[in-house]
């Protein structure tokens, strides 16, 4: 596929974005994995000054198991990027992530175009792979409402959805995104690319050593 060099900061595409930072991290010993550091700053801080580059109508950051650490390292840094993370707390994160998702998806409250979930785990997930997304989400088809990166073959994150599909989404109790394109399916853009980013993520010990991430 040949990428389109037309700019992801086209002021018609208005974005949202989710950061799903609720899980336990149980597979390294119940850490929280937003808090691990690559270059020096925590994914956390990685990721916002990333999207804040993106200028999104909406930044929503949703916590849970280790919500008190996390919302701690956000307030220390969170006046250097713009906008402003709203943070949202799962209070039931036992339920799993796609419980953090429907939360997410029901805090956002302003017009876009776009929304992008994103997953705190993934350190090499960066601003260029982030409007490669939103550049190829141009490119889509008239019938095409999702974007889903395929990287050699593999599920990726972050995964794009239009509005009207976060509408319909919401419009069915408890329906969340994965379920929905389990349904259809047909409304999906897989996006193939040989950037490893999209599917690296660290749930493990070993991951942290062969993604070159560390502890403090």
């Amino acid at each position: 596929m040949t990428l389109s060099s037309k700019s992801s900061t086209d002021p018609a595409l208005r974005v949202a974005i989710i950061l799903l930072a609720a899980g336990e991290g149980s597979r390294m010993g119940s850490i929280p994995k937003a808090l691990l550091k690559k270059g020096g700053k925590t994914f956390l801080e990685n990721f916002c000054i990333a999207a804040s580059q993106l200028e999104p109508v909406q930044l929503i950051i949703v916590t849970g198991f280790h919500a008190p650490e996390i919302e701690i390292a956000y307030d220390c840094f969170k006046s250097l990027y713009q906008p402003s993370a709203q943070i949202i707390r799962n209070s039931d994160p036992e339920r799993g992530q796609a419980s953090s998702v429907r939360i997410g998806l029901e805090a956002l409250n302003q017009e876009y175009d776009v929304l992008m979930v994103c997953l705190c785990d993934q350190p090499y997930v960066g601003v260029d792979e982030m409007r490669l997304l939103l550049d190829q989400f141009k490119l889509r088809s008239a019938n095409q409402e999702i974007l889903l990166p395929l990287g050699n073959g593999q599920r990726g994150n972050p995964v794009l959805f239009s509005r009207k599909v976060v509408t319909e989404i919401l419009a069915t109790p408890e329906m969340v995104c994965r379920t929905f394109m389990d349904i259809h399916p047909e409304l999906i853009y897989h996006l193939k690319t040989e950037n490893n980013a999209f599917i690296q993520d660290v749930d493990t010990p070993a991951d942290i050593l062969a993604l070159g991430v560390t502890k403090s």
